[in-house]
């Protein structure tokens, strides 16, 4: 890949797949809470905030693991 660093991909999803399932659950968790006639005024705003924050943090991390990874640029010669 043109000798930048990357990030492992399969390792970037196992190492995501706790926040994914975390996230996942709050969301259902908003929609059952939601009273009955009123779902998504009752869930939406949660559900939408629990996603605000796994982009974050899912984006984060991606950034994070490619700071991590060495550059694979071969050195200039001068």
């Amino acid at each position: 890949m043109d000798g930048k660093s990357v990030i492992k991909i399969d390792t970037y999803i196992e190492e995501m797949r706790e926040l994914t399932q975390a996230m996942l659950r709050e969301a259902a968790e908003a929609v059952n809470r939601a009273p009955n006639g009123a779902w998504i005024n009752g869930s939406e705003m949660q559900v939408r905030d629990a996603i605000a924050v796994f982009r974050c943090k899912a984006y984060e991390k991606a950034l994070q693991m490619r700071t991590d990874e060495p550059d694979t640029t071969p050195p200039a010669h001068q």
